[in-house]
């Protein structure tokens, strides 16, 4: 069982509340992603779980029991950080079983559980070997196998993959994913990275300002960000948005009316993702604009378009023809459309009200 619950949970540094009073539910079996830029609180959230911090009130019962005041050793969680932590000096097999041989456990149950682990996680062929003869990608897997053996109620992770390089990333994306889908215990992932969000979550939490934004799954935060803060920061590129105002029953940004968008009262910004942006030929569309800079991605390249309402990103072919200088025509199709209040508030997502 992995089941955490918390209610009204509080945590401040002197005058400062970081975070100022979260209410969350995680289901057992769940990957849960905390998601948010730098300083938002999705790592104190973290550590105030693991118990590596107090909180200042509220409650976080841990399968049912009230586990706030509890030592971390006591939670029944593991934790894995963004350091791998390895004894230079201990083989791996030793590395993984040290956490049961400081429990006291007898040495037959510590090996098994180890070997149980480097089969599941591709190790039992370096078990022998020092953590200086590994890459960081196996350190990393070390690291998670020494959690693992443990075989506690919820996995805790504090951006793991953030020292290793692009290709090592993406790889251990999906190991740990797969490990998910075959232990079937809870796991909390906090990222920085919405990538890692998207691909590897059954539920997201944004975070910003130490509050919950919006929890939900990817697509659902994709399709219906609840604010123009979890529109921006969900998908990549980012949203696009337009400064726009109510004329005569219609949309206009600037000088420009967008006719394929109804108003909604109060509707102040206007938000399209690059990749639902049609181009035209030039004249037609809602918008006429010229490409100031052509991103090549292979399968897809990312022009930036400046128009008289702001400058617009757009998903292309890759092997698109236009690039820097050409003239292009804009649409903007009803039903891929965010508007927002001036509080941030989504309004209207895919032309229907929020």
């Amino acid at each position: 069982m992995g089941k955490i619950q918390l209610t009204q949970v509080r945590k401040s540094f002197g005058d400062v509340d970081v975070i100022p009073g979260i209410d969350l539910s995680i289901e057992d079996g769940e990957f849960v992603v905390f998601v948010g830029p730098s300083g938002c609180g999705k790592s104190t959230l973290l550590r105030l779980i693991a118990g590596l911090e107090d909180t200042t009130s509220g409650t976080i019962a841990i399968d049912g029991k009230d586990a706030t005041n509890l030592p971390p050793a006591k939670r029944g969680l593991a934790m894995v950080f963004q350091s791998y932590a390895l004894y230079p000096h201990m083989s791996v097999r030793k590395n993984i079983a040290f956490p049961l041989k400081m429990a006291g456990m007898p040495d037959s149950e510590q090996a098994a559980r180890v070997e149980r682990a480097a089969k599941v996680l591709n190790l039992t062929s370096y078990l022998d070997r020092r953590p200086g003869q590994l890459s960081g990608g196996q350190r990393q897997r070390v690291a998670i196998g020494r959690a693992i053996v443990r075989e506690p109620s919820a996995f805790l992770f504090d951006e793991p993959l953030s020292n290793l390089d692009a290709a090592l990333r993406v790889g251990m994306r999906q190991e740990i994913t797969e490990l998910h889908q075959s232990l079937k215990t809870t796991m909390i992932y906090v990222t920085h990275d919405q990538v890692e969000a998207m691909t590897m979550a059954d539920k997201i939490v944004v975070l910003n300002g130490g509050r919950i934004e919006q929890v939900g799954s990817p697509m659902e935060l994709y399709h219906h960000p609840r604010t123009e803060f979890v529109a921006g920061f969900i998908g990549a590129p980012s949203m696009n948005f337009l400064d726009i105002r109510s004329d005569g029953g219609r949309i206009a940004c600037g000088e420009t009316v967008i006719g394929t968008a109804a108003p909604v009262p109060g509707a102040v910004r206007l938000g399209i993702r690059p990749e639902h942006v049609g181009i035209m030929a030039p004249g037609a569309g809602e918008l006429g604009g010229k490409v100031v800079l052509r991103e090549t991605l292979g399968g897809d390249a990312y022009l930036y378009v400046r128009t008289a309402a702001g400058q617009l990103v757009v998903r292309a072919e890759g092997d698109t023809a236009l690039n820097h200088g050409a003239e292009v025509g804009l649409s903007f199709p009803a039903n891929r459309l965010h508007l927002f209040g001036a509080d941030g508030v989504t309004l209207s997502s895919g032309g229907k009200a929020a």
